[in-house]
């Protein structure tokens, strides 16, 4: 099998924009009917400005011609803490590998290549979110739960 790994450009916006959107159906367990169209609209001028200006970065992976994974990872700045003293975090998402593909290492590239330009960009804290299915590939390649953080719930956000 002849895999390549591209670095996508803005010339793969495209592209870029309907895995987004099939990730996040198949990672959601979402109808292939799902209305994705305000999705789309924001992931493809997300992947306009932070392409352009080095904030996120993305491979598209490709076999026999098709599209067969994708991830990415974007870049941020945060307060400085005792743990992370430059404030200079890294998220990794978008990571999927289509089901005819899996278990033959692709997704274990696509994490290789995004966390080494996290590091070449000198940044240490690296995160990610994961799914039942990708925490193995995760804990095997040396991610750990993390404990402290927590997120506003649906029900507060409309309350305030």
């Amino acid at each position: 099998m002849n895999v390549e790994y591209h670095r996508a450009t803005l010339a793969d916006l495209e592209q870029l924009v309907e895995s987004r959107v099939e990730v996040l159906k198949a990672a959601n367990g979402l109808d292939v009917s799902a209305d994705m169209q305000k999705v789309a609209e924001h992931s493809r001028e997300y992947y306009k400005k932070a392409l352009s200006d080095g904030s996120h970065i993305a491979y598209l992976v490709s076999a026999n011609g098709s599209l067969v994974g994708t991830g990415g990872v974007s870049f941020f700045q945060v307060m400085p803490t005792y743990h992370n003293p430059t404030g200079q975090k890294a998220y990794i998402m978008n990571l999927y590998t289509a089901p005819a593909y899996r278990r033959q290492g692709i997704a274990w590239q696509v994490l290789e290549r995004l966390v080494s330009a996290a590091l070449s960009q000198g940044i240490s804290f690296i995160s990610l979110e994961t799914t039942i299915m990708g925490r193995p590939l995760y804990e095997k390649y040396g991610f750990v739960q993390m404990q402290d953080e927590m997120i506003l719930s649906e029900e507060a956000l409309h309350r305030v």
